[in-house]
């Protein structure tokens, strides 16, 4: 992208050490620039949403296509969404399938299909499919990509290996996991500040009053209601991040703090995991409509996660971990399958904030793609011979939903995850010859 065509394309919000960045509207072209149509099209996102320990495999299925859709007990969250999806199964990868470590050896190569080292004092994957996404269109946007999640990185040895393995599915180089934000009060902030130093404490939105008065007769009738709702959404998360923080918990930040970037005590766990998520997901979608970034991941859970599920009716308290090694105990898995349905519901929940969100005549859904995964199968057995998968968005027109692809009933040869991740790649402008353990493309899956 040249200089000027970045310079008529993004459009800001200024007010004192504040660049609020605006989302994509049909009217700021008319009076602001001279993009033409091919270059005012809306971009394409792209995020990768994981959970741990994999799934109850009795109740992950679908059956049928298109609004007619069926899905197993699992996955029944995705049935208002069925024609939104693509059911994926039966893609593996195959080092992960290879190695020993049933959990660090198959979670750090989740989107690089790479060996995870075996030795404790060499911590060795592959770049993640999402950092060789950020080296090539990472400086289109203002934050190259986000990894988000809600766990902190363990330092500690499990099996005999770092759990730094189990905390990051995000790898910048073989060696060195993305830095991965679990404090969302961070996250907004490197959305919204331009680095001169604005109050915490003090508005986004007051700091840029001023021009979005001046901006709104400008605006088209569509676009006034859009940029409407979207200053609402930054209102509403800096609302919520205040009130967590004022509530002492991990979800906001402390409006006497000075330096958002300090660490914040190791006592300050997330008291509200469901609001933790939603918030982080709210964060990935406010990145998304104001282009601070295109690509993102975010870990619901962390590998060998100690999360509590006591906010879930009927789990008991119980430990994420236990729940999913459960022995088939059936009060655990009957436990185990409403946290399946409550990763599930998360995705559910992107996908009905990115549906609400336009355009200019298509929605942030129909200009996103979503990979939801685990990077186990049968959590209780550790089975990594398939892994659940599930796309979601439009990804610009390209992907087709209400479909289910078995890669393992058709018989197909090329099983590979990383087969998926040549094709993902290609969407997004990204084309090489080989990644990982694939050099073909997973055929069917894009138009």
């Amino acid at each position: 992208m040249n200089k000027t065509e970045g310079k008529s394309r993004r459009h800001f919000l200024r007010g004192a050490g504040v660049a609020l960045a605006l989302p994509w509207m049909e009217s700021l072209p008319l009076f602001g620039g001279t993009d033409t149509p091919a270059a005012n099209k809306p971009p394409l996102r792209f995020a990768t949403i994981y959970w741990s320990n994999g799934i109850k495999p009795a109740h992950w299925w679908t059956k049928g296509s298109g609004a007619a859709m069926e899905f197993g007990q699992s996955a029944a969250p995705l049935t208002p969404y069925a024609q939104d999806i693509v059911f994926i199964k039966g893609l593996f990868n195959e080092q992960a399938f290879k190695n020993p470590s049933p959990h660090q050896g198959r979670n750090a190569n989740l989107l690089s299909g790479a060996w995870v080292s075996s030795d404790p004092s060499d911590i060795r994957v592959g770049t993640s499919m999402d950092q060789v996404l950020t080296k090539a269109i990472g400086s289109r946007t203002a934050v190259p990509s986000m990894a988000l999640g809600i766990e902190p990185n363990e330092l500690r040895l499990e099996d005999g290996l770092s759990m730094i393995y189990a905390s990051n599915i995000s790898w910048e180089t073989p060696s060195r996991p993305a830095t991965k934000e679990i404090y969302p009060a961070r996250v907004f902030d490197s959305l919204v500040d331009d680095g001169k130093g604005r109050k915490l404490d003090r508005s986004i939105l007051d700091a840029v009053l001023q021009e979005t008065q001046d901006l709104q007769p400008k605006l088209g009738g569509g676009d006034r209601k859009k940029l409407d709702e979207y200053l609402e959404s930054v209102r509403s998360i800096e609302k919520r991040i205040d009130t967590a923080g004022k509530q002492e918990r991990i979800e906001g930040w402390r409006p006497t703090l000075e330096k958002p970037n300090m660490p914040r005590p190791a006592n300050e766990i997330p008291q509200n995991v469901a609001d933790h998520m939603k918030l982080m997901l709210d964060l990935i979608v406010l990145a998304f409509q104001m282009d601070k970034t295109r690509i993102a991941t975010c870990m619901l859970n962390n590998d060998l996660s100690q999360m509590n599920f006591k906010f879930l009716e009927g789990c008991n308290g119980s430990l994420h971990l236990d729940l999913t090694h459960n022995g088939h105990v059936p009060a655990l898995e009957a436990m185990y399958l409403k946290t399946n349905q409550f990763h599930v519901k998360q995705l559910t929940y992107l996908m009905q904030r990115l549906k609400d969100i336009d355009e200019g005549g298509t929605s942030l859904f129909d200009n996103s793609l979503l990979l939801f995964m685990s990077s186990l199968f049968d959590g209780d057995a550790h089975g990594a011979d398939q892994l659940p998968i599930v796309l979601a968005g439009g990804a610009g027109g390209a992907l087709k939903g209400g479909r289910a692809l078995d890669f393992l009933d058709k018989g197909n040869d090329n099983r590979r995850a990383c087969s998926l991740y040549l094709s993902i790649m290609d969407q997004i402008g990204v084309k090489l010859d080989r990644f990982g353990d694939a050099d073909k493309r997973l055929p069917g899956v894009f138009a």
